[in-house]
């Protein structure tokens, strides 16, 4: 079934396949061909997680992104979570959805435009909270950076504001068709924010995890978000693993919110990384906490992270790998041009040699190439 169809069937409580009602055993990675059986990995293949799907080809956080992610041979796809003003949780990477939908266009909504103080920070646009989920579904997606991806803008108005559900059934419909596990790495967004206006976000993902028998040990799903606090309350219900992302600064806004607790660059002290593995088992750090940048902009050695890291018995997986030159070290950009795609595979073969165990990428061919061509030395 194509993105296109199933992005016209998501709407309500529509179930994509019925057929698929458990994920299915996880299976090898490879660029592969539809509906063709693949092997089960090696259990120390670095992970690729989708970032929003395949966000480099399509409108993020869409059918058709987290599909077109799966068939280039993502383990996992990433449901960024928002709720709805009736506390539906959808994905979108940010409640204000003026740069990632048509809602602009749409003249009934031109009063709902508002300025909000969201993390400390003064936003003005439209913002999920004030849009019930039929109202929602009224909207389409678009690409968020078209200047970067002028492609990507071919597909503007294509697809709907996913829910979590319907990303759900999406994964074990996708799982079914190429037989293998599809995970899930839902994250939690602005969770302080959300909990101050009466919208938390965790009972509504514990219900939405445990309802689809994905409360498990196993790693079909897990659960990610900057703010340990929310991590913290998930793991309370949950025994899915956990995901503590990582800023290259500042702190997490639950410890801005509160006055009390971590920043990022104590949470990546040994202590620290001790500390996160009270409650998870994975982190996220911007991928400059393990390469950072030479001062010129070229690409750095490495730091301990990933080996303090694994000290504390701790998967890094860092984020985001992308093709465009804007998002490459200066000495791996082809020209001048940002759009343009720069030397990306020497970035991934750089990580995959600093021992990362899993990454997040908007282009999941790209990454599961290079990690192919790490594996084979």
């Amino acid at each position: 079934m194509g993105a296109d169809r199933i992005a016209r069937m998501m709407t309500g409580k529509a179930v994509l396949i019925a057929a698929a009602a458990v994920l299915l055993p996880v299976a090898a990675v490879g660029a592969g061909v539809a509906g063709t059986a693949q092997a089960a990995p090696h259990a120390a293949e670095p992970t690729i997680f989708g970032h929003r799907g395949a966000s480099g080809y399509r409108p993020e956080h869409t059918a058709g992104s987290y599909e077109l992610a799966v068939q280039l041979g993502a383990d996992y796809i990433e449901p960024d979570l928002v709720p709805t003003k009736d506390g539906v949780l959808v994905a979108r990477h940010e409640n204000e959805i003026g740069g990632t939908t048509d809602v602009a266009r749409h003249p009934e909504f031109t009063s709902r435009r508002t300025t909000k103080t969201v993390d400390g920070t003064k936003v003005t646009g439209w913002f999920t909270e004030d849009f019930t989920l039929a109202e929602l579904k009224t909207l389409r997606a678009v690409e968020r950076l078209p200047d970067v991806r002028r492609r990507n803008t071919l597909y503007d108005g294509r697809y709907q504001v996913p829910t979590l559900q319907e990303v759900i059934d999406l994964a074990k419909g996708l799982g079914a068709r190429y037989h293998r596990r599809i995970g899930i790495i839902p994250e939690t967004k602005h969770p302080t924010y959300f909990r101050s206006i009466g919208l938390p976000l965790e009972p509504g993902l514990v219900k939405t995890l445990k309802e689809n028998g994905l409360d498990k040990r196993d790693g079909r799903a897990i659960v990610q978000s900057f703010e340990p606090s929310s991590l913290r309350l998930l793991r309370r219900d949950l025994r899915v693993p956990a995901l503590q992302t990582l800023s290259a600064s500042g702190a997490p806004y639950d410890t801005i919110a509160t006055g009390k607790g971590p920043t990022y660059a104590q949470m990546i002290t040994p202590e620290g990384l001790r500390e996160i593995r009270t409650y998870a088992e994975w982190i996220g750090p911007d991928k400059s906490l393990v390469i950072p940048p030479k001062a010129d902009g070229t690409l750095g050695t490495p730091t301990a992270l990933v080996k303090d890291a694994h000290a504390a018995k701790l998967k890094v997986g860092p984020y985001t790998f992308r093709n465009e030159n804007q998002f490459l070290p200066a000495d791996l950009r082809n020209g001048t041009v940002p759009s343009d795609y720069g030397q990306a595979f020497k970035e991934y073969e750089a990580f995959f040699k600093a021992g990362i165990d899993g990454l997040f990428s908007d282009n999941s061919d790209t990454a599961v190439a290079a990690r192919g061509d790490f594996l084979k030395g």
